[in-house]
């Protein structure tokens, strides 16, 4: 039988589902540098890492059905990828991966390997939503829910009458991790110990795990409602002050009242008069054009936003989720400094704001 020495992205996309496929045939080799960094990933507290774990947990149970081998090969390394590929090009095995840098790497050293690409279909994640489904709570041993409707009038709903188990929530969340790769626009935005945020398309996905939460737990999130800023039918004399002279506007209100999609129509309204917009965001939530920069502050300090905003001067910035008092420096130093300031704040009422 050929030998098969497989990479972390493989693990991720679910290499014992190509296994039972029959689309993958021959002796697993598990590399010891790969062990090494997914240990470590999970003392640390990195989904990533737990889950590729159990897959190959989950490929060690199908060797005694399918009758193949898994094997710990190889010396620890710092470089993990490297070492694979060194290992290889020694013993004539392939590298078995889902990562496209890896795959042309291997191509340029003549390196045999099986790429695995996703199945087709829809995202795993759809099956839960419909068009009036805002988000989806999953967490292990209840039963799955979702709230439907729209901000402000919603209610929950189960999914199902069966609890989700802790191992189908880490299948999920493999599969989700693994999907960033092939969905326009997706990414982790935050990797915390016990917590990981993700972009996936338009999904927001928050999934936490023990021992930060008592259970595994994911909430994915989506726009169920784009409004323009026509659409609140605002008096003309505030349409007015809006376009005229409001450059340093708050937008306060309760979590799920609809500040972040109003804060999406008001950037569109002025980019739409030729402004230049740009937003602040933790973690990016709006869904807008192209001709909107997006920053992250998850991937930037305070001082270096402040730096870039003050350079590149644009006409009017939308601060998302303004919590705590540098915020609300950088968005004072900012008006101060002749920017348009939009600023989005949690509040119950006026006088909270």
């Amino acid at each position: 039988m050929s030998e098969l020495l497989v990479d972390k992205s493989a693990l991720l996309l679910g290499l014992s589902k190509y296994i039972e496929k029959g689309l993958i045939n021959g002796n697993i080799l598990i590399h010891r540098a790969l062990l090494s960094e997914l240990e470590k990933e999970t003392r640390d507290g990195l989904i990533s890492g737990e889950i590729a774990l159990d897959e190959i947990e989950k490929v060690r149970k199908l060797s005694e059905r399918y009758l193949f081998s898994v094997e710990i090969v190889g010396e620890p390394s710092s470089n993990v990828d490297n070492a694979l590929r060194e290992y290889c090009s020694q013993r004539d095995c392939s590298i078995v991966t889902a990562d496209e840098i890896q795959k042309q790497i291997c191509s340029y050293l003549g390196i045999k390997v099986v790429y695995l690409q996703p199945f087709e279909g829809s995202l795993s994640i759809e099956k839960f939503f419909d068009e009036n489904t805002m988000s989806v709570h999953l967490k292990e041993d209840t039963i799955p829910k979702a709230k439907k409707g729209k901000p402000g009038n919603w209610q929950f709903v189960n999914l199902s009458n069966t609890p989700m188990s802790a191992d189908e929530i880490k299948s999920l969340v493999g599969e989700l991790i693994n999907e960033i790769k092939y969905v326009k626009n997706s990414f982790i935005e935050i990797e915390r110990k016990g917590s990981t945020i993700v972009q996936l398309g338009n999904y927001r996905i928050v999934i936490t795990r023990p021992p930060l939460s008592d259970g595994w737990e994911v909430t994915i999130t989506r726009p169920v409602t784009k409004k323009s800023l026509e659409d609140y039918n605002l008096p003309e004399k505030l349409i007015e002050r809006l376009k005229e002279r409001a450059e340093g506007i708050l937008i306060a209100g309760s979590p799920g009242m609809g500040k972040t999609t109003f804060a999406q129509a008001l950037a569109e309204y002025y980019m739409k008069l030729g402004k230049v917009v740009k937003t602040i965001e933790s973690p990016r939530d709006m869904h807008l054009p192209p001709d909107i920069t997006q920053y992250s502050k998850n991937y930037a300090e305070i001082g270096e936003l402040h730096d870039i905003l003050l350079l590149s001067r644009p006409d009017y910035t939308v601060y998302d989720e303004m919590r705590n008092d540098d915020d609300f420096r950088l968005y004072i130093d900012l008006r101060l400094a002749g920017i348009g300031m939009i600023g989005v704040v949690h509040a119950t009422t006026p006088i909270d704001a």
